[in-house]
């Protein structure tokens, strides 16, 4: 409440400034407009704190993993104040690549064989500069998954590793095949149904530092590829915990809502030319097995996903790669704490489809649900450039699980 007090008073001493400013000048020095700007302000501000300021929905599969969220991440607990300019689903998915700034990190690539003979693209952030963790074999190493056709360089993944770079942790990004500028040696991209690539990564990266604490985060889609892992393995993986952010549980879902015009508009189309840009640069490793003209010409994310995707990874139909592609099918069987923080507004995941009943059967499993934030948008404060509600809510959950996790297995 502090801190929404303090976003209002700023806002109040703007809109003094510009209406003592147009008293002076026009309309305004009747008073009346003075009178009605102030009237829409202040039933604005009433409006926003009891319709759009809101604790979030925290769901848990076990009362222990409750407790310990409230004690050692209590965000997750505390009321989210959107951006008061800015808290529609769209707008917030819009304007976050724009206003948030983009954190200089720098990386240590590295390009890993797989088992097929391809290359997989790891970039990463050291920490040796560490204070905390100077031992560099057990300092926690925290793996970042990003969105569909994202890297390294997304603001999400730079905000993630610059606002927790004081905690002293490692991190290395995962770039999936062919996004990050490498070559692709194999005609193979990838998708998140498909895991292979993920458990030649996480094997790589604790065989380099076993000792350390090992945790992973995925974005959007790097949160579906991550959970359908975790589903897939259950507790026989080396992460100790794992984050995600903004994910698709349902894959016919989410096509079905970024298929309505204005979605379509906004975000779809563009998508799938991102899509298509991606795997157009590697062409010529493709057109033995796939008619690329016809990919090139697909309009939705679902025409290039049928063209394209289920092809390439042996699907008989789309409906098949999406059933299998679909993370809450697998949520029963995660066997590690894992917490996913979506917002009920968010297009490119419907709240319908969130697997509320299926999170309370598993106790490992927490989902925090927002009523505003979009699709990784999650901006709060007047200005948002520096953090957001969900990179705070990743760096108190991280350091609470290397800090206090095992808390987890004595409660």
């Amino acid at each position: 409440m502090q801190r929404l007090a303090m976003d209002l008073r700023m806002l109040s001493r703007e809109l003094s400034h510009y209406l003592e400013h147009q008293v002076r000048v026009g309309f305004f020095g009747s008073g009346v407009g003075f009178s009605l700007i102030l009237g829409f302000s202040v039933a604005y501000a009433c409006y926003y704190l009891s319709s759009i300021a809101k604790k979030p929905q925290l769901v848990t599969g076990g009362e222990s993993f409750s407790r310990f969220l409230q004690d050692h991440c209590p965000v997750v607990t505390e009321t989210y104040y959107p951006t008061v300019w800015c808290w529609e689903s769209r707008g917030q998915t819009l304007l976050r690549p724009f206003i948030t700034s983009k954190p200089l990190v720098q990386y240590r690539n590295e390009l890993i064989k797989t088992a097929d003979g391809g290359q997989i693209s790891l970039d990463w952030f050291d920490n040796d500069n560490s204070k905390r963790y100077m031992d560099a074999s057990t300092r926690p190493t925290v793996l970042l998954l990003p969105g569909l056709t994202g890297t390294s360089k997304e603001s999400y993944i730079l905000h993630m590793i610059h606002l927790s770079e004081e905690l002293g942790y490692r991190y290395v990004v995962f770039n999936n095949r062919g996004v990050a500028g490498e070559n692709l040696l194999t005609p193979r991209t990838y998708c998140c149904s498909n895991t292979e690539d993920l458990e030649t990564v996480i094997h790589h990266v604790h065989s380099l530092y076993p000792s350390a604490p090992f945790l992973a985060a995925g974005v959007s889609m790097g949160g579906m590829l991550l959970l359908n892992y975790l589903g897939k393995i259950g507790p026989k993986t080396p992460l100790k915990a794992a984050a995600t952010f903004s994910v698709g549980w349902n894959t016919f879902a989410c096509s079905e809502s970024l298929e309505k015009p204005l979605n379509w508009l906004l975000f779809n189309y563009y998508l799938t030319t991102c899509l298509q840009s991606s795997v157009n640069k590697h062409r010529h490793m493709f057109v033995k097995q796939i008619d690329m003209d016809h990919v090139m010409k697909a309009k939705s994310i679902r025409e290039f996903d049928k063209r394209f995707t289920s092809v390439m990874f042996g699907y008989r139909t789309i409906d098949d790669y999406y059933t299998d592609a679909s993370p809450n099918r697998r949520l029963k069987s995660v066997g590690i704490p894992v917490l996913c923080l979506n917002s009920v507004d968010d297009v490119f995941s419907p709240s319908h489809a969130i697997p509320i009943e299926t999170a309370k059967q598993n106790p490992n499993v927490a989902l925090v649900l927002t009523s505003y934030g979009g699709h990784i948008g999650f901006l709060e404060g007047i200005w948002p450039r520096q953090s957001t509600y969900m990179d705070r809510v990743f760096k108190q959950f991280v350091q609470a699980m290397i800090e206090h996790g095992h808390e987890l297995s004595s409660m």
